[in-house]
């Protein structure tokens, strides 16, 4: 597992951004088959939209060949609902890019069978070979996509009661009134992360430090469900300085000096932008 750090939420998203432009452009070298992108929503990935969007405006890349995957979506508000994640992932990304529309997967929170719709959402991404590159947030009790602490770590996709806190963090895109927030979500799986070839993860802010340290120092446990990315063959956490606050200062200065091998040895080999310089030493995903 790789860790970065950077100074603030901006870099984090500049950094993220163009890791993702990098790995898409890398892709498109190797093969025509369409590049798959999983998806986050929330304010931990607005800066990398915002950056991916400017990416594609300068012509660095684009996305007519790229297949995305969301994350998860509320149960019981309309597709039209400003605060649905449909609505959201097109104000702040698809809208801005020249993406299929027909290759933007999200999940359907008005199915009048949500089972299905599970079902048919897992059978979607293994028909697309599998998702090349899925990035998440977390919530600051370290859970990822909508699997709250306790969920299984070899969960699928599936309907999801939301947890209070949760609710409570939510109710900020509802007016700050709890009764409005969705008790209940789709949303992908701790295992159809884990099935993705690369997971990248974004951290920030202090109410996410002390997920960070247990999902950076302590174990793998279903009540830290982003701690999964431990046994990923090819993660990596990018968070800011204020993430870092719960952190040992021996933890911060070992993975800052990783990274600056990492620079040293891409410098020398001439590796910078390559998938083989995301982990060197490591093995490769399938």
């Amino acid at each position: 597992m790789r860790y970065i750090i950077r100074e603030d939420p901006s870099a984090v998203g500049e950094y993220a951004a163009d890791y993702i432009v990098k790995r898409i452009n890398s892709h498109f070298q190797k093969t025509d088959r369409p590049f798959v992108l999983g998806l986050p929503t929330g304010s931990s990935p607005l800066k990398t939209y915002e950056n991916l969007i400017k990416a594609y405006e300068r012509g660095l890349v684009s996305f007519k060949n790229v297949i995305t995957f969301n994350m998860d979506e509320y149960v019981g508000i309309p597709k039209s609902h400003p605060e649905s994640y449909h609505s959201f992932m097109w104000k702040h990304f698809f809208s801005h890019i020249d993406i299929d529309p027909n290759n933007v997967h999200i999940l359907d929170g008005e199915s009048k069978n949500l089972l299905e719709e599970c079902d048919r959402y897992e059978e979607s991404i293994r028909s697309c070979g599998g998702v090349d590159l899925f990035v998440s947030g977390i919530g600051s009790d370290g859970h990822i996509a909508f699997n709250e602490p306790g969920s299984s770590l070899s969960s699928r996709t599936r309907i999801k009661t939301l947890a209070y806190d949760t609710i409570l963090a939510n109710s900020r895109f509802f007016d700050n009134d709890i009764e409005k927030v969705p008790r209940m979500a789709l949303t992908v799986g701790v295992a159809t992360v884990m099935d993705a070839r690369e997971v990248m993860v974004l951290i920030t802010g202090h109410s996410k430090a002390l997920a960070l340290a247990k999902c950076i120092e302590e174990g793998m446990n279903h009540m830290n469900t982003v701690s999964c990315i431990q046994n990923h063959r090819n993660a990596l956490i990018v968070s800011d300085e204020d993430a870092t606050l719960e952190l040992k200062v021996k933890t911060v200065r070992y993975f800052k000096g990783i990274e600056k091998v990492q620079t040293e040895i891409e410098h020398i080999y001439g590796l910078h932008g390559s998938s083989s310089s995301s982990q060197i030493g490591s093995p490769q995903p399938k």
